[in-house]
């Protein structure tokens, strides 16, 4: 056998191991999540906490661990990466109320960066079909038809939207024909923006002023994806010229 099909014999070898490794993985949680009480009852308050978008419980969850809650901060946001959709800014606008402003965002930051090459990393393992069964097939196969028009340039564009799918998106770009480098680079300058905003916003929370900060966020979200579209619609008509 040549040299380069014994590469990608090994290579494909090697996908097939740790894809089997990661089912194994899962499974086992499984068990666990249905033999051990205390350990379900968590996950479905965590899912509950999110699912309703609960920013006081999910700030009273993590606060609720003192020393450690850094730490459960950072598995909360790879959780909520691998289980969509979950809202990753409740953990942002906790992490900063607990931490600070700046500190929370640096701690926001850097686990969100975690969890966002984690998910392209399963991509690239587990492949579009087990991929379909995490996210979503119409999800995918937007964000996928996004990639075929704009390139790397999707993922700085769908990380500077504070409501995108941060997980899909993730996913996606494991499928696609991206280095690494790339990815890392556009997430990190795409998420900044609305992790300091939110951060930020997330330090000064204090009683009746969470209804009203939510609502400028959500006004500041709406005007990007404007601003977005807009941009993209005058870059589709030139092409169209």
């Amino acid at each position: 056998m040549p040299p380069n099909r014994q590469q990608q014999a090994a290579n494909t070898e090697n996908y097939r191991k740790k894809r089997w490794v990661l089912i194994g993985v899962v499974v086992v949680l499984l068990i666990l999540y249905g033999v051990v009480p205390p350990l379900r009852n968590m996950m479905n308050h965590i899912i509950y906490m999110f699912t309703t978008g609960n920013f006081q419980a999910v700030h009273d969850f993590i606060g609720s661990y003192g020393a450690y809650a850094a730490l459960i901060s950072f598995l909360l946001m790879i959780m909520q990466s691998i289980i969509a959709p979950l809202p990753a800014f409740l953990i942002t606008i906790a992490n900063a109320n607990l931490f600070g402003w700046w500190q929370g965002a640096l701690l926001s930051w850097f686990s969100a960066m975690v969890a966002a090459c984690l998910c392209f990393y399963l991509a690239r393992i587990l492949g579009r079909d087990l991929v379909v069964k995490i996210t979503s097939e119409k999800g995918l196969n937007n964000i996928e038809n996004f990639f075929d028009h704009y390139g790397t340039h999707t993922i700085l564009i769908a990380r500077l939207l504070p409501f995108m799918p941060f997980d899909i998106v993730s996913f996606a770009a494991g499928l696609m024909p991206m280095s690494v480098v790339e990815f890392v680079v556009a997430t990190g300058i795409g998420q900044l923006p609305a992790t300091v905003i939110y951060s930020y916003a997330g330090g000064k929370l204090t009683g009746g002023a969470q209804a009203l900060v939510t609502g400028l966020l959500i006004l500041f979200a709406v005007a990007i994806l404007i601003s977005v579209l807009r941009m993209l619609w005058q870059e589709r008509h030139k092409h169209q010229q």
